[in-house]
């Protein structure tokens, strides 16, 4: 355990996360207070004062590093920005490693060169300040700025003032897999009650539908869970009330999971595809089989197979298929021979997640267990998947990170060219307002730059069912509130 005091607690989430990157395997603890406890065998100090901050590391309470620096300009950004600059060297220099994101420990980091990019800022001038505020690494500043410019590039076509997007939650799957952390259920569970939660929904729906009238719906995700748990028959219903709800006129993508293969069926995508869905995914996270008996994916590599070319078969020319690296037991040659399955297949987008063990999934809860068997992550397996899908004409063009990811590393999207996924920009960028509806789902409402409100729903199931009414007050309220 790593235990750290502080004097001021408005930086100690920063703190915790940047020492955390450095030490991902290692309990941190932040607290503002005088003293450390006997028991943590690492300790480190962070004063920050009016005019100095400085940093100090002990093993076994054994002075072994200070740094200190004089404060440039008491503006709150600027001082943190100092202080994990002071941090981030004292512990490269103290564990002899570099992180490839530098200080950036938030996620999206794509936000800082789109943001120079709406300023004028050239792409020189970008990778000069990433690199020297941030200590980013010269390839996470290339890949963060051609992803910005990516990304300009596709918003460019939306009406952010009167646009909007929508989210709807399908929190049901086969099984739950291992590193999981999503509002997701086991579908035999509520089998019995997939209607009743449908017909809930169908009430926030259509609720949503009349409070956004004469607004334009850029793009609706239909993600959970996995949607395709639901029949050919509700995923019926469910498209229909969204076309009696919302008009369709300004919309450019309708993306719905069909994450897992277990859940497919030609009749579902079908289905799909007469409802004018323009994207699916199909997520076989890897073609190993090994390893999806591991993490819980009830299905084999044949099945992911079958479900692609079915989807292909409907008429789809928009397929994602997601992938992890890092999981239990997988090195190179394991993401390697998932890639090349991948090849043959020929998506139209690859999303590549670095795993991140979230706190509420059982990989967590039992790490020990599957630490032995290795989750590993490294550049080398990154650099992989960009090359093999860049030699695949997809190109990178929207990335988001997590807490407590393998080898501290990225997602990264990647897609041919107009085939990248609008709302997955959206949802990283917070450009546009994103309502959202099911059980967990929280609607973002965008008032500017620096101003996001969020509206959330409970993530129970049956607590969203029996307070649906709530649910619809709890937004109807806050746009009155607000105007909206």
């Amino acid at each position: 355990m790593i235990e750290v005091k502080i004097n001021k607690e408005s930086f100690a989430y920063d703190v915790h996360s940047l020492i955390k990157a450095f030490y991902p395997e290692e309990e941190v603890n932040v607290r503002e207070k005088e003293t450390f406890t006997e028991e943590a065998a690492s300790q480190m100090s962070v004063r920050v004062g009016d005019k100095e901050i400085e940093f100090v590391i002990y093993e076994n309470q054994a002075l072994q590093k200070k740094s200190r620096v004089c404060v440039e300009n008491r503006e709150r950004k600027l001082i943190k920005n100092q202080l994990k600059q002071l941090i981030y060297g004292a512990l490269s220099d103290y564990t002899g490693r570099t992180l490839p994101w530098g200080t950036l420990t938030g996620i999206r980091p794509v936000k800082i060169p789109m943001s120079m990019l709406e300023q004028g800022k050239s792409n020189l001038e970008i990778a000069d300040y990433m690199r020297q505020t941030y200590f980013c690494s010269n390839e996470k500043t290339a890949l963060a700025i051609s992803i910005a410019n990516k990304e300009q590039e596709v918003l460019k076509r939306l009406d952010y003032e009167d646009g909007y997007s929508l989210y709807v939650g399908i929190p049901f799957c086969p099984s739950i897999c291992l590193y999981c952390s999503f509002s997701s259920s086991p579908l035999k569970l509520w089998e019995k009650k997939v209607d009743t939660y449908l017909e809930a929904l169908f009430l926030e729906l259509c609720f949503l539908g009349k409070a956004y009238k004469g607004r334009k719906l850029n793009t609706i995700y239909v993600g959970g869970g996995t949607p395709t748990t639901l029949s050919a028959s509700q995923l019926d219903r469910l498209m229909n009330v969204l076309e009696k709800s919302f008009d369709y006129g300004h919309l450019k993508e309708l993306t719905v999971e069909a994450g897992r293969p277990d859940s497919v069926t030609p009749e579902k995508f079908r289905v799909l595809k007469s409802h004018g869905v323009t994207r699916v995914s199909v997520n076989p996270q890897t073609m190993n089989q090994e390893t999806l008996d591991i993490i819980g994916r009830k299905h084999t590599v044949e099945q992911t197979k079958e479900a692609f070319y079915m989807a292909r078969e409907a008429g789809f020319d928009n397929i994602n298929m997601d992938l992890i690296a890092g999981l239990p037991g997988e090195e190179l040659p394991q993401v390697q021979h998932t890639l090349e399955e991948l090849r043959i297949l020929g998506p139209d987008s690859i999303t590549v997640h670095s795993l991140a063990v979230k706190r509420a999934a059982r990989l967590k809860l039992f790490q020990d267990e599957y630490r032995e068997m290795g989750l590993k992550n490294s550049q080398e397996i990154m650099d992989l998947a960009y090359f093999s899908c860049v030699e695949q004409k997809l190109y990178p063009y929207y990335l988001y990170r997590q807490k407590n990811m393998a080898g501290n590393f990225e997602n990264v999207g990647y897609a041919k060219v107009d085939k990248a996924g609008i709302y997955n920009i959206l949802i990283m960028e917070e450009k546009q307002t994103i309502l959202a509806a099911g059980a967990g789902a929280a609607s973002k409402f965008v008032f500017g730059a620096d101003h996001i409100e969020r509206v959330e729903n409970v993530k129970d199931v049956a607590q969203y069912i029996s307070r649906i009414d709530e649910m619809i007050e709890r937004k109807r309220s806050f746009l009155e509130a607000n105007g909206l």
